[in-house]
């Protein structure tokens, strides 16, 4: 139901198949407050398209004809920044992740033959409501902003963990690209994202740094230059020099969550560790935070200058749980500086 004066959200759909944009059509189309504006068969169509619609947001087939996904998106990211949900077949595939290096803000995967439309078209329906209200361009810094300072005197950080939502692939990748492979520190990451993707997003953040990045496995050791990321519907604990992968309840909604893993590090490694939010919707992660940060650890969160969503950070900041805010750039120097 779409309330009383509250706009419709409008959508590009852009994909090669015929079938499957007519599919598409009619699961947006299902339920009042959405509406498809436009479709495309190829990048160059989808862009053109966004320039003169001006969508809500774009949904994105990756392997088009002619002008594919990739080269649409980053056209469209260039000429009309727009929100880009990006629909795939195959989630665990590396590549698929240049999509979100490029701009697009979240990845979903498009449903099997004989799948419940009904219910993937909520999961869908609620994505791009969720996407159209992103703004995707850069906008004030927000609340507060700290320089790239030294740490100065302290103790020693140990172990390194990051927590994001949206936006944070392209986040993670352009932190880890900045660590070096002799990085000193083991790091753990929770990364919300659809189910399935898990396996393609590490792969593709080994790909992109010189760090060792994996799937978290229970039990696994902490090591350094190590990436360990939560696996899907799984929470990421940390003990001392091991990870724990537990089923436990969802944490505001998400399982894998962002605080159950700053708590753990709060108590395994207390002021021994740093805790690091980075882009990301709603509040995840503030909580936990806070512990690690009253526990003695160092908190840094993304500034809202170069968040593509500064949800996550600015919950954080108005808890009370950070110590430095940082644009992204400068986070990896803060992370060398700490471990030293």
């Amino acid at each position: 139901m779409i309330a009383a004066g509250e706009r419709a959200v409008q959508v590009l759909v852009a994909d090669d198949s015929p079938l499957f944009r007519e599919m598409l059509c009619g699961v947006i189309g299902a339920e009042a407050g959405y509406q498809v504006v436009g479709v495309a068969a190829n990048g160059d169509e989808a862009a053109r398209l966004a320039r003169s619609l001006r969508p809500d947001v774009v949904t994105m087939d990756l392997h088009m004809p002619d002008a594919d996904g990739f080269s649409g998106i980053a056209r469209i990211m260039a000429e009309t920044p727009t929100p880009i949900l990006v629909l795939t077949s195959v989630p665990a595939a590396a590549v698929t992740f240049r999509a979100l290096s490029l701009g697009a803000l979240d990845i979903l995967e498009k449903p099997e033959p004989g799948a419940d439309l009904g219910e993937y078209g909520h999961l869908l329906r609620s994505r791009l409501r969720l996407l159209a209200g992103v703004k995707v361009i850069r906008h004030l810094r927000g609340l507060r902003a700290t320089p790239p300072a030294a740490a100065g005197p302290g103790v020693r950080s140990d172990l390194i963990a990051i927590g994001a939502s949206l936006g944070g692939p392209k986040a993670l990748a352009t932190l880890l690209r900045a660590l070096p492979a002799a990085f000193p520190a083991p790091v753990v990451v929770v990364q919300h994202i659809a189910d399935g993707f898990t396996e393609g997003l590490a792969a593709w953040l080994d790909q992109e740094s010189e760090l060792t990045v994996r799937v978290a496995s229970d039990g696994e050791h902490l090591e350094p230059g190590l990436v360990l990321v939560a696996p899907t519907g799984r929470h990421l604990l940390v003990g001392r020099g091991r990870v724990r992968l537990t089923d436990g309840p969802a944490v505001g909604g998400f399982r894998p969550s962002v605080t159950p893993l700053f708590r753990s590090v709060a108590e395994a490694f207390g002021p021994r560790a740093c805790g690091v939010l980075l882009t990301g919707m709603g509040r995840d992660g503030a909580d936990g935070l806070h512990a690690l940060r009253h526990a003695g650890g160092h908190a840094i969160v993304q500034d809202e200058a170069t968040s593509a969503v500064f949800g996550m950070p600015r919950a954080a900041i108005e808890a009370g749980a950070v110590d430095r805010v940082l644009p992204l750039d400068d986070i990896p120097r803060a992370l060398l500086e700490l471990t030293r």
